[in-house]
């Protein structure tokens, strides 16, 4: 579980230490005063992407840490050393295969992004890629964004949720690298079996193109060079002018800069003599006096430097215009960069030697195909199969948990329908040979509909919720946290889902902003988030409230009001209701 959070310039957070308890623990404070920047600093420590824009103001880097305990050893925990490529399981497996040792069931996990973009990440001080604090973090957290619910109204997102649930998930990720084959196999045998003609209009056409390009002899970066240059001869004119006034400042006919500076450099010199004070000061006179000398002979040795070409201007221009006609031929537009062009010859020559190759055999690709397609069958039916059986179970432990959080009577199920077609290729897709879809009765009577169609925002909520429930009945994450899973609910409602985490929180830790003290006053633990001005800089603390400043931050949470007698004895009534909070 995370124990603690230690945060250094993070967007309005200057500096803040925050300890976290077992069971589950309640983020709570005023509308804005930055209880997902907490959050934000967790997901950035955990591997999230981010940049300078995380700095906060003024300052030159954002530093997040955290201490987390680790799962007590398991009897299934394997010893993987770090020459074996078998996937880890767990926290524990995840470090013995990287050679890192915890320190008494602890790790420490620190992440900084600097002000040019550059961030680093640790495990234990070991140095490690962005990618691979991600992955191990997968072991430790899972975060339920803000509004993340709003991913059951997209049909597509509900086969993700499925194939999670029957475990499906790296074999339907085998499927679709096998389904791509099968793929590009039918898109080579149909440019094979392309009209002989036709066939050979394209490979005309693509040795023009390689001719084309290759006999321009471009050069990468070409384009904005020879731009460069064009822009200097066509603007000669004015070029040379402004250069010659410089050198008209430094020592025109009337005297120049040069001629003031002589002056200023012997009145220095002679003061300097008559007092030694003046010497340090002399000597930065001198070194500007050679500075500007030294200018002043650049500029009139790039003016003598300057010369018009008009048949230079006239190359340039007409090289330019052979780079714009061959970007508007193989790019996708005149203001692309000269690599696309590159980029269509590498292609062109890749899909001519296909064409032209003798090796390739029409029949040989045809039984390829044929031989993936039963593969490619074989396999969605098998994953068709264990969607089908987990499909129902998830159902009801969905309706189950539902009933819980005050949808008494809802139905909810998972449904499954092959694709339309007879053959192979119309009946599987990527994913598979399934159509998935979530469908709901919020009413007890009414026929089952689409989710992502019919169900309000708090019904979403809770069927997140539900399904963040299920999931954490099979998978070993230790800690949940929820931004903002009381999304349009209230009153009753409210205090099921307050209960219903409370229950979830007794095998793991649960973290959970809200801004409902209905659910807050189910916390085993409560830290209140404030933002304050101090010196004119706006900043942000985190804190845990216990006692009577509990009872004074519910109270806000009820009405606004923490100071009235009725407000702080309804809040106290309602910890004590639910919270065991003795009065």
């Amino acid at each position: 579980m995370l124990e603690s959070l230690k945060i250094k310039d993070f967007a309005l957070i200057d500096s803040s230490s925050v300890e976290f308890s077992k069971g589950f623990s309640v983020l709570s404070g005023e509308t804005g005063a930055g209880k997902s920047i907490l959050i934000g600093a967790i997901s950035f420590l955990l591997g999230g992407k981010t940049g300078a824009e995380s700095i906060r103001a003024g300052c030159q880097e954002s530093s997040v840490s955290g201490v987390f305990s680790l799962p007590p050893k398991s009897p299934s925990d394997r010893d993987l050393s770090m020459e074996t490529e078998e996937e880890p399981l767990s926290a524990r497996e995840w470090l013995s295969q990287r050679g890192i040792e915890d320190e008494d069931g602890q790790i420490i996990l620190r992440r900084v992004v600097r002000a040019g973009g550059k961030s680093g990440a640790w495990i234990q001080g070991t140095p490690v890629p962005r990618a691979d604090l991600a992955k191990f973090s997968e072991f430790l957290i899972d975060i339920h964004g803000q509004h993340e619910h709003q991913s059951l109204m997209r049909v597509a997102e509900h086969r993700k949720f499925l194939d999670s649930y029957c475990g499906v998930v790296e074999e339907v990720s085998a499927f679709t690298k096998l389904y791509a084959a099968l793929v590009e196999k039918r898109s080579a045998l149909e440019a094979l079996s392309a009209s002989g003609a036709e066939r050979e209009r394209r490979v005309d056409y693509l040795k023009y193109s390689i001719q084309e390009i290759e006999d321009a002899k471009l050069k990468a970066s070409e384009d904005e060079e020879l731009a460069a240059e064009e822009a200097k001869l066509s603007s000669f004119e004015k070029l040379y002018s402004e250069v010659q006034r410089v050198n008209e400042i430094f020592s025109g006919e009337e005297g120049g800069v040069e001629a003031l500076f002589k002056q200023l450099r012997s009145s220095s010199e002679k003061a300097a003599a008559l007092d030694k004070n003046l010497e340090e000061l002399d000597g930065r006179v001198q070194n500007a006096w050679y500075e500007l000398s030294d200018l002043s002979q650049s500029f009139r040795s790039y003016q003598n430097s300057l010369v018009f070409d008009p048949a230079r201007l006239e190359e340039v221009q007409n090289r330019l215009d052979l780079i714009y006609k061959l970007k508007k031929k193989y790019a996708s537009s005149v203001d692309s960069p000269l690599a696309a062009v590159f980029e269509y010859l590498s292609q062109a020559k890749a899909e001519l030697e296909t064409l032209d190759s003798s090796s390739i055999n029409k029949e040989s690709l045809e039984k390829e195909i044929a031989a993936l397609e039963r593969q490619v069958y074989e396999a969605a039916k098998a994953i068709s199969a264990k969607r089908q059986a987990g499909a129902a179970k998830m159902s009801a432990q969905v309706e189950a948990v539902l009933q819980k959080l005050g949808m008494a009577g809802t139905k909810f199920s998972v449904s499954i329908s092959q694709k339309a077609g007879d053959a192979v290729e119309q009946k599987c897709g990527p994913y598979g040979m399934d159509d998935i879809e979530f469908l709901i009765s919020a009413n007890p009577g009414s026929p089952l509909a689409s989710l992502s169609k019919i169900a309000s925002g708090g019904e979403l909520s809770r069927v997140m919720l539900a399904l963040k429930t299920i999931f954490a009945q099979s998978d070993k994450v230790p800690t949940l946290i929820f931004d903002e899973i009381d999304t349009g609910i209230g009153g009753e409602v409210a205090v099921a889902v307050g209960e219903h985490m409370k229950n979830l929180a007794k095998n793991r830790q649960i973290l959970c902003i809200t801004h409902l003290a209905s659910i807050a006053v189910f916390a085993d633990n409560q830290i209140r988030i404030q933002k304050s001005v101090e010196s004119g800089v706006m900043k942000t603390r985190a804190a845990p409230v216990l006692g009577e400043e509990r009872v004074a931050e519910i109270a806000r949470m009820l009405s606004g009001d923490q100071e009235s007698a009725e407000s702080l004895d309804h809040a106290r009534s309602m910890l004590k209701k639910y919270a065991n909070l003795p009065q």
